[in-house]
């Protein structure tokens, strides 16, 4: 911070407390807010009147720093590399000032990254993508190149007027109108007016080099072709000289024995990886069900039983293998033995789940149906789950109030999608929790297996029916929010954390029930008890008492709405 005061050149009078012997948590310098453990989270020094030149090098020394608001001054300089050690922030507001240059490709590597004010200043050159972000502005500048390829469903506010941006403009369905892309004349779509020039064809090759390409293709058919051949002739010499008659009878026997146990991986004597066991070995009558997704398509049966597998977790009812497709797709198969559902019922839900569709909610690709088991294929979410991501090792990442607010809404609104869709058909997920929550390869919280899983057993009845499925899943969310809240992990159903939280607000001990990292970062006390309140009324233990997935998310909205504008305003930014 001593660096900060120094390198902004800032004009100070007396009454700011910026000076190179005080601390600025504790001499509470003009523009700084500190959280409980002293630390800097926010910078905000809007409409100053600042000059001198911007030094990113020295602000992310504030290796806190959550939101950095400097907008309506008259800094110079560059925004450098350097802001790529920001490593927290989430809000970067540096609109109406003098600064210039590139913007740096290390804005992509702030994956916290929320909110972005560039506009009215003199940058210039071509953007990179930037994940995650809430806010883009950068309207009258010099910038150049395509708009980057955002996430258009995700931004709130977007804005780039004013600047040389060209190429066709992204179909946002009306999200965004023509003001946001207003003097760019290279941009073409139907928001400019401009049409876009069709695709130009792939040019056409000069005869010799098309005569040389076959030649060379040609070439290397005849190549294979032979070493084909050759390696036909040594298996077959090799299987002459070493099989034997009894040999091969215990290898067709050994081949077709079904595994001891279905649930544990076999292998195989040439080949160290696992794969799943057989499936009702000898009785298989149907191959996979291809459902509506491209990926499933390919799929077969035999392929899926043969292919290296990793047993991810194992259940009472069923087991989930990490399989290697021999397309060198990554799948997911999760296996379920003794549903007590019928072949024709269980076909007639996978249809109808498979014709509602939500980009948080992962579909499944495949299924296989038998009397005693059943196998679902998905797609391989390779960022994990939300209980790795709170339980498991975070490998750096950064999963503060803001972010796990973000999951509670996000999971609250899927949710309510699909039980309104499935509402005449009373299918419910009926065993949601932190397993369950996934996230896609651009961090994005996502729903798996609705609909897929047997009733469960909790604290409030023996069994609960297909009927009450959607306030259990309003108890499942319950959970979720108590682990968002207290980082606990759940045991017994959610029995034992569940009880733990009743016991520490009923004896008014409400502080200790969050997660330290929480507090430590600066997290709304008040923001927080209002969610558990939500989470408190998930896990009645009067299922008639709790309320809709609907209500839960307004609630939900509500304080996040709450959230964001004490971000924007107290003190007051620019958006």
């Amino acid at each position: 911070m001593d660096k900060l005061s120094a390198g902004g050149n800032v004009n100070q009078d007396q009454n700011w407390g910026w000076n190179t012997t005080s601390d600025p948590c504790l001499a509470n310098w003009t523009g700084v807010y500190c959280d409980l453990n002293l630390h800097v989270r926010r910078i905000v020094l809007n409409d100053y009147n600042l000059t001198g030149t911007f030094d990113d090098s020295s602000l992310c020394l504030a290796k806190s720093l959550n939101v950095l608001s400097l907008n309506q001054n008259s800094i110079t300089g560059l925004l450098t590399q350097g802001i790529g050690n920001c490593k927290e922030l989430t809000h970067l507001y540096l609109g109406r000032n003098k600064l210039s240059g590139n913007i740096p490709d290390s804005l992509s590597q702030l994956t916290r990254l929320k909110r972005l004010d560039l506009s009215f200043n003199g940058f210039s050159g071509q953007v990179s993508r930037i994940i995650g972000l809430l806010s883009f502005l950068v309207q009258d500048n010099q910038l150049s190149g395509n708009i980057p390829d955002f996430d258009f469903s995700q931004l709130e506010f977007f804005n780039i007027s004013n600047n040389n941006f060209s190429g066709p403009i992204p179909d946002t369905k009306g999200k965004f109108k023509a003001d946001s892309y207003l003097a760019n004349p290279g941009l073409c779509g139907d928001l400019v007016s401009n049409a876009c020039p069709p695709s130009n064809p792939p040019p056409k090759q000069a005869s010799g080099s098309s005569s040389r390409n076959g030649v060379l293709i040609y070439s290397g058919y005849i190549v294979l072709a032979l070493i084909l051949v050759l390696l036909i002739a040594l298996k077959v010499m090799r299987k002459k000289k070493n099989t034997k008659p009894d040999a091969k009878k215990e290898s067709v026997e050994t081949s077709t024995k079904p595994s001891s146990t279905s649930d544990e991986f076999t292998t195989t004597k040439n080949r160290s990886e696992y794969s799943i066991s057989s499936v009702e070995a000898g009785t298989v009558t149907q191959s996979l069900v291809a459902l509506g997704s491209p990926l499933g398509k390919n799929l077969r049966f035999e392929d899926l039983l043969r292919a290296p597998a990793e047993l991810l977790g194992k259940g009472k009812h069923g087991s989930l293998y990490k399989v290697l497709h021999n397309n060198g797709e990554i799948l997911t198969v999760k296996r379920i033995k003794d549903w007590g559902i019928s072949n024709e019922d269980f076909k007639r839900r996978m249809e109808r789940i498979d014709q509602v569709k939500h980009p948080r909610s992962l579909p499944a690709l495949a299924y296989y149906c038998s009397k005693q088991e059943k196998l679902l294929v998905y797609e391989y979410q390779e960022n994990g789950s939300l209980f790795k991501l709170l339980h498991g090792s975070q490998n750096g990442q950064v999963f503060d109030w803001e972010n796990r607010l973000s999951v509670a809404a996000v999971i609250a609104e899927t949710l309510t999608f699909l039980h309104q869709e499935f509402h005449e058909d009373g299918i419910a997920h009926g065993n949601l929790k932190s397993t369950n929550i996934l996230f896609n390869k651009n961090m994005e919280p996502c729903i798996s297996e609705y609909g897929l899983n047997m009733v469960v057993e909790n604290q409030d009845k023996p069994f609960i029916s297909q009927s009450d499925g959607y306030k259990l899943d309003v108890y499942g969310y319950g959970v979720i929010l108590l682990e968002l809240l207290t980082g606990k992990l759940v045991q017994n159903s959610g029995i034992d954390l569940g009880k733990w939280v009743r016991s520490v607000v009923t004896e008014e001990w409400t502080a200790e029930v969050f997660d330290k990292a929480l507090l430590s970062e600066g997290a709304s006390e008040e923001r927080m008890v209002n969610l558990l309140q939500v989470a408190l009324k998930c896990i009645n233990p009067n299922p008639n008492q709790r309320p809709n997935i609907s209500q839960v998310a307004g609630m939900i909205n509500s304080i996040k709405e709450e959230d964001e504008r004490s971000i924007m305003s107290e003190p007051s930014f620019a958006v």
